[in-house]
């Protein structure tokens, strides 16, 4: 009789140790496809009703900055400018309840920065949706094969949404507030910021728009004014914008007629300003100057899915 081998004991693992990222299952056999060919293959947009919201390139360059900690390394990998890198960053914090990058800019070389656990959710949650996407071109590519092509395949191809708005910003519905001709909807931001739009009546309705629900502000850089602080002992400023929201000069682009002003505003949002080098100048603009950003209720487009 042969007496067992006793098995080594598994060294447990320490107590609130996070677990690393599951793997996805693998694509059933039948849905791989036969051999004859290179597979289908797509690429995974996320959107709603086919607008497309994040595109799989900024999903594979937060993937970059989870492994690389860093958004310049990220942009190497990606083949994108720093510039480039950091304001997809912007967009997918902007476009998120709460942040999925959290990192300290360092101009040309870069800086510090990870992932948040909702930029790991966000993750995690792309990548089991691309995983079942392969599985339904597998089933696609067999159906072709056979003839049998009982269902559209077009819904696998998502639409692509393009605005020129250089400012987009997701929020929660806070109240419509309907007049005779328009109304007014103020949207959550977070972290107890809002946002004041004026759309017509109409619009209000077409949309569905109602408290709970989600919707995408849209601001061209150009109808954002930008005002200093008051000094103290100043009296406040005061002007007819209905949204007036603090922040703080995050990046400063110069041009030799026009500057780029990037104003963090908190809550892991950013918006983009575009005014005039000399306004800039004297303003006295910089990175970590506080500032105002005055928009008007009217400029404030809304979207929703």
């Amino acid at each position: 009789m042969n007496a067992r081998t006793p098995r080594t004991p598994r060294t447990p693992r320490p107590p609130n140790t996070p677990r690393g990222p599951r793997k996805p299952p693998p694509m059933p056999p039948e849905f791989q496809p036969r051999p004859g060919g290179p597979p289908l293959e797509a690429s995974l947009t996320l959107g709603r009703r086919g607008k497309a919201i994040v595109p799989a390139a900024r999903i594979a360059l937060l993937a970059d900055i989870g492994r690389q900690g860093s958004i310049s390394a990220a942009a190497n990998r990606q083949g994108i400018s720093y510039r480039t890198a950091w304001d997809a960053v912007q967009a997918l914090n902007n476009l998120f309840p709460r942040p999925l990058v959290e990192g300290q800019p360092g101009g040309a070389r870069g800086g510090t920065a990870s992932l948040t656990a909702d930029g790991w959710a966000v993750l995690r949650a792309y990548e089991g949706l691309n995983t079942e996407m392969k599985w339904v071109l597998g089933a696609l590519e067999l159906r072709l094969r056979s003839g049998k092509t009982d269902f559209d395949p077009t819904f696998l191809w998502s639409l692509t949404m393009k605005t020129s708005a250089r400012n987009m910003l997701r929020g929660e519905i806070v109240s419509v507030r309907e007049g005779a001709v328009n109304a007014e909807v103020v949207l959550d931001l977070g972290d107890g910021r809002s946002l004041v739009a004026g759309v017509t009546l109409e619009a209000a309705r077409e949309l569905g728009l109602a408290p709970g629900e989600p919707a995408l502000a849209l601001i061209n850089a150009g109808d954002i004014l930008l005002a200093a602080p008051p000094a103290p002992g100043e009296p406040p400023l005061r002007t007819s914008a209905r949204n007036d929201l603090e922040g703080v000069v995050s990046r400063l682009e110069t041009g030799a007629v026009n500057d780029e002003v990037h104003v963090d505003i908190g809550a892991g949002k950013t918006l983009v300003a575009m005014v005039t080098h000399a306004s800039a100048k004297a303003l006295g603009l910089a990175p970590g100057a506080p500032v105002r950003a005055l928009i008007k209720a009217g400029h404030v487009l809304l979207a929703v899915g």
